[in-house]
């Protein structure tokens, strides 16, 4: 009797793999974990075995800095009888197409996750296994897109407030100078009151928007919170970054000029302070800038390093 091409244990793993296959890549390697057979759409990745006279390693399939972790998967599936009748544990890594000198030239590279299952002889002896290679592409960008909204504010896009406060811990590891500005809307809580959420929303976000023309490309802007905004000053002195500091202020209060009754008459106030030991000393000074700054009347600049003398009068009216 002619011997079956496929044994019974390879089909019944083949079947196992198969039932969720759509553009999978079915894989079969040997007890050394070299290819043996593959489906056709393993040319998708830039392997065509019936141009090889050499099969590849499984673990070659992996860019390089990732080859390790995969060579010990397949080591571990073969040398044991593990998830002969299930599923492995998907293993992820990015896969460069090579080139004609051996190189690797996607890039960014594509990731895909490998499942095994080892293949055994009627005398129990593993004979190889049959892999599983799915593309994870889409997942990993969307897994990106989640993470980036995570660190943006919704209402204005701009980064918020966990974003801002990495970039300041890079900042403090570094050796620039910076200077941190917080600026915010005066009297926004009373603007709520009057004119509704929705209009404090509308300012909220044209702020924003002109805080990206004042700030450009050279510095980096961010949502505090609901109402304050931080730009990041690298590479300016205190003094300098008080003036640039006053003339937003100014030009944003005569842009916010209106000779109607029903729109409210906006300005804003901003403190400043030295980005200096730690993350949460630096937004503390510029905090209590800010606070002083609004306490004497808003529409101003102050300075948070050194301390600022301020009366309990005027931190009360702040708050």
């Amino acid at each position: 009797m002619m011997q079956s091409r496929v044994s019974l244990a390879e089909g019944a793993a083949l079947q196992g793999l198969l039932e969720d296959a759509t553009s999978d890549i079915v894989v079969r390697i040997d007890a050394q974990g070299f290819i043996e057979t593959a489906s056709a759409n393993l040319i998708q990745i830039g392997y065509d075995l019936s141009q090889l006279l050499l099969k590849p390693h499984l673990a070659e399939l992996a860019e390089s800095a990732h080859t390790p972790a995969l060579k010990g998967r397949i080591d571990q599936v073969l040398s044991s009888k593990m998830c002969e009748n299930g599923s492995a544990d998907w293993l992820e890594f990015p896969i460069g197409v090579p080139n004609s000198e051996g190189g690797e030239t996607r890039s960014p590279p594509t990731w895909y996750a490998l499942s095994l299952r080892a293949l055994a002889g009627s005398d129990g002896v593993v004979t190889g296994a049959m892999g599983l290679l799915r593309s994870i592409e889409r997942n990993r960008a969307l897994e990106g897109e989640i993470h980036s909204r995570a660190l943006v504010d919704p209402l204005t896009g701009l980064a918020n407030r966990h974003a801002f406060c990495a970039a300041l811990k890079q900042q403090l590891v570094g050796a620039e100078n910076a200077v941190i500005a917080m600026f915010e809307i005066d009297r926004m809580r009373a603007v709520v009151l009057q004119y509704g959420q929705r209009t404090a929303d509308e300012i909220i976000w044209g702020f924003a928007r002109f805080l990206e023309a004042m700030v450009g490309e050279d510095f980096k802007l961010a949502q505090f919170d609901g109402e304050r905004f931080c730009v990041m000053l690298s590479g300016l002195s205190l003094e300098a970054s008080r003036n640039w500091a006053k003339e937003v202020l100014t030009t944003f209060g005569s842009l916010a000029l209106t000779p109607s009754s029903r729109r409210p008459h906006l300005s804003a106030s901003a403190g400043l302070a030295s980005v200096e030991g730690n993350v949460d000393q630096t937004l503390r000074q510029a905090e209590l800038a800010l606070v002083m700054a609004r306490a004497r009347g808003g529409m101003r600049v102050e300075q948070g390093t050194p301390p600022i003398p301020f009366t309990q009068a005027e931190a009360s009216a702040a708050l």
